[in-house]
């Protein structure tokens, strides 16, 4: 019985950090840079967007990533946006988080890429919404993406947020209804976060395998 809570304690030591997810990467622009606030990691423009640092989903006070200058009405679809690069190694269960604030005259639909290499990119998310008179422009969205496991354990891992054309059609369509898509609308970024559960250790792998042993040799 010894041993047995002595293993217990040493495998809850070993695992216990891989049992909810960690923060990898953050930024949070409050030191108004493209560095990361939280791990090691850079944002960047997609496709000739520029930025500025305006105010943060937190209010008055706080700052966020302002991007401008997206493309010509009916061109350039999913080639404009922002882009956050990290690494991924030693975790897997990979998701992303951030706010996201459509201007008025912004698109109302953004896609998700994802890269393990940082040359390859794949689609894993479109948000979009119909938008309304008002409380679709000038806000903030709440946006989180689950990735698959092929993005774990990448040492080169990156994801972007695009403007994308209207579902089902072939021209962007504004954030509020009664507004007009424009070039100078803006995406604006906060609290980007990239997270994880740590991949234990092969020490505490094969701490895994001995309990399983013992328990079974236990009810043998």
């Amino acid at each position: 019985m010894r041993h047995s809570s002595t293993l217990a304690v040493a495998l809850a030591a070993a695992l216990g950090s891989s049992a909810l997810a960690d923060v990898i990467t953050q930024w949070n622009f409050e030191a108004q840079t493209l560095s990361a606030s939280t791990g090691t990691g850079t944002a960047s423009l997609v496709g000739g967007v520029t930025n500025t640092f305006a105010t943060g989903f937190g209010g008055t006070g706080t700052f966020a990533l302002n991007t401008t200058s997206y493309a010509a009405q009916g061109t350039g679809d999913r080639t404009r946006g922002a882009q956050f690069s990290g690494s991924t190694a030693g975790y897997d269960s990979i998701t992303l988080a951030w706010n996201e604030r459509h201007s008025n005259t912004s698109a109302n639909t953004v896609a998700v890429f994802a890269t393990t290499d940082g040359t390859n990119w794949t689609e894993v998310q479109v948000f979009t919404f119909t938008p309304a008179a008002s409380g679709t422009g000038d806000t903030w969205y709440q946006r989180s993406v689950t990735l698959g496991a092929e993005y774990a354990n990448a040492a080169s891992f990156g994801f972007r947020v695009l403007a994308a054309f209207n579902p089902g059609g072939s021209t962007y369509l504004a954030s509020r209804s009664t507004s007009t898509y424009a070039t100078s609308g803006t995406l604006r970024f906060d609290d980007v976060t990239i997270s994880g559960n740590l991949v234990p250790a092969p020490g505490a792998a094969a701490l895994v395998g001995l309990a399983g042993l013992i328990a079974r040799r236990r009810r043998a």
